[in-house]
């Protein structure tokens, strides 16, 4: 089929890369303007430019998606199938109703759970066990339209949010592949979402914070979640400090202030929590690199009584 591909971040690359391995027609590549990066500021482009590039498909940067010389151009390609996969906006009706085959989306949670932006974070943070990648008819909704096909995977119990998203984006790129194979033959199911459904928001800098009242398992389900981007903080003698890997021990109430070291070691530091204890692992001071427990320590003490997050 004649595809025009819609995508941004790392996430949408395997995915490029299937198509065009499955010998699909990518007609154009539509992805966000480059932008700034890093302590230079120097414009850089988005990983799946790079890859069409690569790939030697002609790429379009509109800095709107409802621009009139977008949809225009998109008429003139002819596609018989737009593809999204972590584009960034959301699609106008002048778009979605623009190829015969219609808009396809793939979606990293099992809908109609974790529709909206940050499905892989929230599914983490929650605690969630299973999640997976969902292939789907886009309509005006966020992420509501009738679905296609997913796939189910387990999150492991020290699995990060970057490991199922490297995890999910594999996946997802083999589902896509299948998917369009069941609608170029006319044999591409539509299933209406039913059951609960819930949102998943951007996240946002108070995602970052860590309570120390909360539970141990939810402190620790956070870190998680919030690694290895944009990753979670606390305070320490007045300054950041970034907690990138914990551990959790027991559930017992509070025996102590939340958020007081209760001991130190090469296997962690144990913080008192709300209920039960977080063992952090890996963490980050202001202005210092992210380092492992044992090599922090050596050159930054940690009295036993000190109380993170004052």
């Amino acid at each position: 089929m004649r595809v025009i591909f819609m995508g941004t971040p790392d996430f949408s690359v395997p995915a490029l890369k299937a198509l065009a391995e499955a010998k699909h027609e990518i007609a154009a590549v539509v992805t966000q303007p480059d932008r700034p990066k890093g302590r230079g500021k120097k414009e850089m482009p988005p990983p799946v430019k790079k890859t069409a590039v690569s790939l030697h498909i002609p790429v379009f940067q509109p800095p709107k998606v409802k621009d009139p010389g977008l949809i225009r151009l998109l008429n003139n390609l002819s596609p018989d199938v737009i593809v999204v996969v972590a584009y960034g906006r959301i699609l106008p009706r002048e778009i979605l109703e623009l190829p015969p085959h219609g808009c396809i989306n793939l979606h990293a949670s099992l809908l109609p759970k974790y529709r909206g932006a940050a499905p892989i974070h929230r599914a983490i943070i929650n605690g969630e066990k299973i999640t997976g990648i969902t292939s789907m008819y886009m309509d005006e909704g966020l992420d509501t339209g009738d679905m296609i096909l997913h796939q189910t995977i387990p999150i492991q119990a020290e699995d990060n949010a970057g490991d199922i998203h490297d995890r999910l984006s594999v996946l997802g790129a083999q589902l896509l592949v299948e998917t369009l194979d069941l609608v170029e033959k006319g044999r591409a199911p539509r299933i209406p979402q039913s059951g609960p459904s819930s949102y998943a928001p951007l996240l946002t800098t108070e995602d970052e914070r860590i309570s120390w009242d909360q539970p141990a398992r939810d402190i620790h389900n956070q870190v998680r979640g919030m690694t290895p981007w944009p990753g979670t903080r606390t305070t320490m003698g007045g300054k950041v400090l970034k907690i990138w890997r914990t551990g959790c021990l027991g559930e017992d109430e509070a025996a102590d202030l939340p958020g007081r070291v209760i001991s130190t070691g090469r296997e962690g530091i144990v913080v008192q929590a709300g209920s039960g204890r977080v063992v952090i692992r890996e963490l980050q001071l202001q202005g210092a690199k992210r380092l492992g427990v044992a090599e922090f320590l050596r050159g930054t003490p940690v009295p036993v009584g000190t109380v993170l997050g004052e």
